[in-house]
């Protein structure tokens, strides 16, 4: 209890002292409040990642409601990662964070914008962001788990949520029109069963993998790729020399120069549907696999007929109808925004304009017929 208070006291006054990061490496007693994980800092209105802390992002990241996110690692002192293609074995004791946030205009409006204002000297400016939710995964001795914090009113502190939350958001676009939002926070058990990505196997990190990972980052010191600036703080080991052969997801929203339309639509889907639909995961009774490593045929929903009919197809009757996304169940479910036909199921209550674009003209340039 005493700990709980003086973390909480010390985010409330954004003092530049703070609790040490929690190494919690087996245990249920979990903190109550996200304070007390010494991840985050506040001083001088910002908010911030503590110096253990690395801050990181994505190449094309999930979509949330088009909440943006600062990500966080931290690992306990004198330990590191190791690279895998596919997966990273983090030592036990890692502490992942994700914070949602949105950004605010003079009149304290929610934006609807695809733009990161994060400073890297400072962080997060707290008069101009709307914090929602912090989502902790820890690795302990027997595995990762998932714990959910929703942000107080007052946006002082976050308190661990089993049940989720829900808000009722007003996002104000570039048009000037209001896109109502039902932002759900995921119970403990949704945030499980996203991050089971092999079935049965429990949780595992979905974003800081090689490919979502490799690329440029703004650091207080400058930009860096991420990979090779994990690898300098010592905080990951086995990293090739060369990072030519390492896979590398389109960068979302501008594309990189040389990245085709393929590429985005492939890296878009494997950010928001491939942690289920992949070889060994939940969604692999579907028939439709999105992973990387799936070459475009009917396995990757080419002229493939939906395995559950009915209300989910939309009356369509292949996943991905080459040229006309108008007849493609893939298009029709990710435009949809009806929890029973949705996909993917948890994380969004709005359609996500661009990323349905891209999908949208994907498939139209896809030759051929079914």
């Amino acid at each position: 209890m005493h700990r709980l208070l003086l973390g909480a006291l010390l985010l409330l006054a954004g003092c530049e002292q703070q609790p040490a990061p929690l190494y919690l490496p087996q245990g249920d007693n979990y903190p109550e409040t996200l304070s007390e994980w010494g991840m985050l800092q506040r001083a001088d209105g910002f908010i911030a990642p503590v110096a253990e802390a690395l801050p990181y992002d994505l190449n094309t990241p999930l979509f949330t409601d088009y909440a943006h996110k600062l990500r966080t690692v931290w690992m306990p002192a004198d330990t590191a990662a190791s690279y895998g293609e596919a997966h990273f074995d983090y030592p036990v004791g890692t502490v992942l964070s994700k914070t949602f946030y949105y950004t605010k205009d003079a009149q304290g409006r929610l934006l609807l914008n695809e733009r990161d204002d994060r400073d890297p000297q400072r962080g997060l400016e707290l008069a101009r962001v709307q914090l929602i939710e912090t989502r902790i995964l820890l690795k302990q001795q027997e595995g990762w788990v998932a714990l959910p914090y929703v942000w107080d009113e007052q946006q002082q502190e976050a308190h661990l949520e089993w049940a989720g939350d829900s808000r009722e958001l007003s996002l104000l676009n570039a048009e000037g029109k209001t896109q109502a939002v039902a932002y759900q926070v995921p119970d403990a058990n949704q945030c499980a069963g996203c991050h089971e990505e092999t079935a049965g196997q429990g949780v595992n990190p979905l974003g800081p993998k090689a490919r979502h990972l490799n690329k440029d980052f703004a650091y207080a010191d400058g930009m860096h790729n991420q990979l090779q600036h994990w690898q300098q703080q010592g905080r990951l080991q086995g990293v090739p020399a060369e990072l030519q052969g390492v896979p590398q997801n389109a960068l979302w929203p501008t594309p990189r120069a040389g990245e085709s339309l393929e590429k985005q639509a492939r890296s878009y889907l494997d950010a928001n549907c491939s942690h289920c639909h992949n070889p060994k995961g939940p969604g692999r009774t579907s028939g439709l696999l999105l992973d990387p490593a799936t070459a475009i045929g009917i396995s990757y929903g080419l002229c493939k007929q939906p395995v559950a009919a009915g209300k989910g197809s939309g009356d369509r009757l292949v996943d991905i109808h080459p040229g006309q996304p108008d007849k493609s169940v893939l298009l029709f479910r990710v435009e949809s925004v009806d929890p029973s036909i949705m996909m993917p199921e948890l994380g969004r209550s709005a359609m996500h304009a661009e990323g349905v674009d891209v999908l949208q003209r994907w498939v139209a340039s896809l030759q051929g017929d079914c």
